[in-house]
């Protein structure tokens, strides 16, 4: 793969088309536009990202998670853009010096295909086909389809919303350029491709969209004539996913210790751990020097000092390996390949949010409410799909936006499409549907 193709600014579904600009915005900071004022992006700010929606203590959702990802994506993108220009005069005054604003843009857009209620409203999508009452479509829909929705996965969803031409809307999806689409695609291969943790980055209903990418930006295929569709991932794919590791990680443990999952103790021996003995007396005497004597704030400085280390890191590594990334053979993630200390670091921060974060009694209840709420959501919604001409089908149907083909003739299309709609919910209007379908609360007019 070469960054000069890799790197473009031709738009899905205005191939053909070059309109007239009013503004000095490059083509990759209108993508970033075009998704921070979009629908499914303002949702971000109403679903989970790891605990409970908050009350009088605020955390992170999806929408603050995205934005701060993009910031350190930005970073990211402008070091190794820096770094890779001194190395490779030729890419200068190129495409390549925007990489930053793509991988920012990319960042932006990672989540926005995410179910309500994070990981446990995926998990409930799968097994409403796997395990509970769709078992009995196997036999009446496609493999492809089949494998697509026992899968079901956020990133690849995430690649159908942006690049679907649902009902209503002009061209197809969000008319991204081609390569902030293909710096999202974490698994670039289809469903009948994936491994053993069920990961994949389109639906067989957009594998045409990705092929034709992909063949234009010179990605790699790494699958052979007849076989399931598999490909390198585009380069710029380890930046987005190293922005996402490194906030996702590090900001929940700011979290934990401001929800008292953590004492400051704990949570300042984690984020110190991350330096030298030198670096550490140097981060404490300068918290003495500004006057920090709030804990919180105390945690806000170190946790800047870890991100802002994590991000040379990272942009060190992809430069080391770049001919590896750019040849389709780099194994792992960048964060797999920083300097042992920082590593070690992280992967203490990994290990104590598993069994402290993630197993806490508060997100284990949003997860087991969650899980419900979805279940019984894709138990109604899939059948009033797959009958439509029922009574109470119709009825449940009329709730859906019309930019959802539900009406479709053909079942998939109509499958897909309420898909499309669960996917899409906040935790709080999932939660409504739910009540109200289940007759636990009626509109108050």
């Amino acid at each position: 793969m070469n960054w000069l193709q890799l790197i473009s600014n031709k738009r899905l579904g205005q191939e053909d088309r070059h309109p007239q600009r009013h503004d000095d915005r490059s083509e990759f900071k209108r993508d970033s536009d075009r998704l921070v004022f979009s629908a499914p992006f303002r949702r971000l700010q109403n679903k989970t990202q790891v605990f409970p929606l908050p009350g009088s203590i605020f955390v992170h959702n999806r929408l603050t998670h995205s934005i701060e990802v993009s910031s350190v994506g930005m970073s990211l993108g402008n070091d190794v853009a820096r770094m890779l220009t001194d190395r490779h005069p030729h890419l200068k005054d190129t495409l390549f010096e925007e990489i930053g604003a793509i991988v920012s843009a990319a960042c932006l857009a990672h989540d926005m295909g995410n179910p309500p209620f994070g990981h446990s409203g995926e998990k409930a999508m799968q097994t409403y086909f796997t395990e509970r009452n769709g078992k009995y479509l196997e036999d009446r829909v496609s493999k492809e389809l089949w494998s697509d929705i026992t899968h079901f996965e956020g990133n690849a969803n995430a690649f159908r919303l942006l690049t679907h031409r649902f009902k209503g809307r002009r061209d197809g999806g969000f008319v991204l350029t081609y390569s902030t689409l293909a710096s999202i695609v974490k698994y670039p291969f289809s469903s009948l491709a994936t491994g053993k943790k069920g990961k994949f980055g389109f639906f067989d209903t957009e594998r045409d969209i990705y092929l034709r990418i992909a063949r234009d930006l010179g990605i790699r295929q790494l699958s052979a004539e007849g076989e399931p569709l598999r490909f390198a991932r585009h380069p710029l794919v380890y930046l987005v996913e190293a922005a996402d590791d490194i906030c996702y990680e590090i900001m929940d443990i700011e979290d934990a210790h401001k929800l008292n999952i953590l004492t400051f103790a704990e949570t300042e021996e984690l984020l110190l751990g991350f330096f030298d003995a030198k670096t550490q007396d140097g981060m404490r005497q300068r918290i003495i020097d500004e006057g920090i004597t709030d804990d919180n704030e105390k945690v806000v400085y170190m946790r800047a000092c870890v991100i802002g280390l994590l991000e040379h890191e990272c942009a060190e590594v992809f430069a080391a390996h770049e001919q590896q990334i750019l040849d389709g053979i780099f194994e792992g993630s960048l964060i797999d390949h920083i300097s042992p200390l920082p590593h070690d670091a992280y992967r203490r921060c990994v290990d104590l949010s598993r069994k402290r974060i993630y197993n806490s009694k508060p997100v284990l209840d949003v997860e087991l409410s969650g899980y419900k709420i979805i279940e019984t959501l894709m138990e109604k919604m899939v059948e009033a799909a797959v009958n439509p001409d029922r009574f109470y089908s119709q009825q449940l149907l009329r709730r859906v936006s019309s930019q959802y083909d539900t009406d479709s003739h053909d079942m998939e299309t109509r499958i897909m499409a309420v898909i499309d709609y669960i996917s899409g919910m906040t935790d709080v209007y999932a939660l409504d549907i739910y009540q109200k379908i289940n007759g636990i609360s009626l509109p108050i007019v």
